[in-house]
């Protein structure tokens, strides 16, 4: 099954809270389940070329983006992508993107 969660420290230990729903699905209070876990939205990997070597020569941009949530990167990579015709503006644009990124801005005014 999947969940989507927010993994927090609870007495020493980490984990997530599953909401009273779950116990219909057959889980006792207090029970153990294995978990795979995998991150969401686009990761350093999946980036085109010029947009990862941005971020890599910026490791205050790179480090910030990889804290962002998927919303606010994809919002980045859309922007961006829409000048696949125009690599004059591509380029201004990841540079804007790298700017933006290491001052700390979510998303693009």
């Amino acid at each position: 099954m999947g969940i989507r969660a927010v993994i927090t420290e609870h007495e020493g230990q980490r984990g997530f809270l599953l909401g009273p729903a779950w116990l219909r699905c057959g889980l006792e209070p207090g029970a153990q389940v294995s978990v795979v876990l995998k991150p969401e939205g686009p990761q350093r990997a999946d980036l085109a070329e010029d947009v990862a070597e941005a971020l890599e020569a910026s490791p205050a941009a790179g480090a910030f983006f990889d804290s962002l949530a998927q919303f606010y990167r994809r919002g980045y990579l859309r922007w961006i992508d829409a000048t696949k015709r125009r690599p004059e503006v591509r380029a201004q644009r990841i540079a804007e993107m790298v700017r933006l990124l290491e001052a700390g801005v979510k998303q693009r005014p």
